[in-house]
């Protein structure tokens, strides 16, 4: 049976980090090989920089009354693209623990400034998230993601939040997963220019295949990151299954999603203008409750985008 998060409360929301790995390599010239962010925690220049990102995250959390979900470092913390970067399953293991406790040291000056603070686990696709080039079965899915996911128990993590992902059998297996060891767990799907999954679904059928397929180990709820609005607002639409949705993590510019990552420079978008559609987005869906960013974000947007959801 799959762990508890906290409901949903009227008028309280969460802010999440923006897209950290845009921001650490384009504002401050980090390379991030395999885009993995970890590996950044023995580089003390890197630690001070990645510091800041948070604390200026916190700080915003805090200026607009938000709980605050903190987590980012493990998107890449699993078995093969740590077999890519060199690291063994014991040395995945202790960077694993190693970015939880980053987290919570930024954190602690923030605790008795904070409504809620939550630690989250981040768990990236086995493959590529803009491809299909990695297909898995549900069981093949928990497996490989249960290594990950295991350790993300040993930390006590309060949540483990699947981002980017494009496959309902991978999400289920993820979910799974969580369940086994009792945490709840959050699947982010990312939608392309057809305003789908890329690997055909829409949201509202990825969303329903995934409870139906877990049953009682089906996710604490669903988001959305690293997709503009102008891509996934024609996937909304009121229901059921949106209810199910609770968080929106937005990329900073419409483009293609491997571009953002590989541009060369950091694609900021109009911060202004993706607030006021998030906010517009509250207004309408108010269920909704925990808000952040993605690629080419970062502090600025998030604070545009905290400020428009109090004023809808």
């Amino acid at each position: 049976m799959a762990g508890s998060f906290p409901p949903q409360q009227e008028g309280f929301h969460y802010l999440t980090e923006g897209g950290q790995e845009t921001e650490i390599m384009y504002k401050y010239g980090f390379e991030l090989p395999e885009f993995a962010l970890f590996p950044l925690l023995d580089d003390p220049r890197a630690v001070a920089e990645l510091r800041g990102m948070y604390e200026r995250y916190l700080d915003t959390a805090c200026a607009h009354g938000f709980g605050a979900l903190m987590g980012g470092f493990d998107y890449r913390a699993s078995p093969d693209w740590a077999g890519l970067l060199g690291y063994s399953l014991a040395a995945l293991e202790e960077m694993q623990l190693r970015s939880i406790d980053f987290l919570r040291d930024v954190a602690r000056p923030y605790a008795d400034q904070l409504p809620a603070l939550l630690f989250v686990g981040i768990v990236g696709p086995r493959g590529d998230a803009y491809s299909l080039d990695h297909p898995m079965t549900p069981e093949q899915a928990e497996e490989y993601h249960a290594t990950q996911i295991a350790t993300l128990a040993t930390a006590e993590v309060d949540l483990v939040e699947a981002m980017t992902f494009n496959s309902v059998p991978e999400a289920v297996g993820v979910a799974r997963a969580a369940a086994r060891v009792g945490l709840p767990a959050s699947i982010l799907f990312t939608l392309d220019s057809n305003h789908c999954l890329h690997s055909g679904p829409s949201l509202k059928e990825a969303i329903e295949a995934v409870d139906s397929e877990c049953g009682a180990d089906r996710p604490a709820f669903y988001g959305i990151n690293c997709s503009h609005p102008l891509e996934f607002l024609p996937a909304i639409e009121p229901g059921d299954w949106f209810e199910r949705v609770r968080c929106l993590r937005p990329n900073a510019a419409m483009m293609d999603k491997i571009s953002l990552c590989t541009l060369g420079h950091l694609e900021s978008g109009d911060p202004i203008d993706l607030g006021q559609r998030m906010g517009a987005i509250a207004k309408q869906y108010p269920h909704l409750d925990i808000w952040g960013g993605c690629c080419g974000t970062w502090d600025t947007h998030l604070d545009e985008i905290a400020r428009n959801i109090m004023m809808s």
